[in-house]
């Protein structure tokens, strides 16, 4: 039967079974430089996230169009400079820019009630910090920011206890000796999550010297994510408020 003799409502029906089909958990389209996961948001509950460094600004424009064909969720390109994020939010109209976070984001998520509390040892980790509050803000996480309470001034840290007791997970992000989590793990019942910088002077290894002692913290159960990445942390506590809601469809 040609495409002219076609029963009513046929072309509806493969456009929809097309859609369906890019809407799977298997999905990915070919782009020939790269292969957008477009079933990412199907199996994981957020689309893919591009990560900016490496790619050109028109590999990255392809690659956000097909994530939100693709997807209905919140498209995020990370750690992608001023000048490159100015010339992709040309090109693709609707995104916001963050310049402390580096990130830029089309389709925020609705806030879910999840409450997540991004608190950071030093100003100099703050940009640290501000990737995962404006990552998880992306993407759907209610974000209180609690900063420089680092334990030179363990007081400050104090102050803001009722705060950190309220949380549904905590984010800490700290360099130099990255004692903040091993604290907070303590004061706190929800889940922590540590982010080792690399703030610090030269024993601090460009952060391996946190990292490591996050890994060995006395406070049992403290999650730790690389060294630098706000963004894992925001993408961890994500996972965590799925597990809170609604019982989920087995994937």
């Amino acid at each position: 039967m040609t495409a002219e003799h076609e029963l009513p409502g046929a072309s509806r029906a493969r456009e929809h079974a097309g859609a369906e089909r890019r809407r799977s958990s298997a999905a990915f389209e070919d782009l020939g430089y790269a292969r957008p996961d477009t079933g990412r948001e199907a199996r994981l509950g957020l689309p893919e996230v591009v990560y900016g460094p490496g790619k050109t600004v028109d590999q990255i424009v392809g690659v956000v169009r097909s994530l939100l064909a693709g997807n209905d969720g919140p498209v995020l390109v990370s750690r992608i400079e001023d000048g490159a994020a100015a010339e992709v939010g040309a090109a693709v109209e609707g995104g916001a820019y963050d310049p402390v976070a580096r990130l830029l984001v089309w389709r925020p998520a609705a806030p879910r009630p999840f409450r997540v509390v991004v608190a950071s040892a030093g100003t100099s980790d703050w940009p640290v910090a501000a990737e995962a509050a404006a990552v998880a803000t992306a993407i759907g996480l209610q974000v209180d920011e609690v900063r420089d309470v680092g334990v030179a001034g363990v007081h400050r840290l104090l102050a803001e206890k009722e705060r950190l007791a309220a949380a549904d997970a905590v984010i800490c992000v700290a360099g130099m000796e990255g004692a903040l989590p091993s604290v907070v793990g303590g004061l706190v019942g929800c889940p922590v999550i540590a982010v080792p910088t690399s703030v610090g002077y030269g024993a601090v290894f460009e952060g391996v010297t946190p990292l490591l002692a996050m890994l060995s913290s006395c406070a049992a159960g403290v999650v730790v994510v690389n060294i630098d990445s706000g963004f894992g942390a925001a993408i961890a506590a994500h996972r965590m408020a799925l597990g809170t809601t609604a019982q989920r469809a087995v994937r």
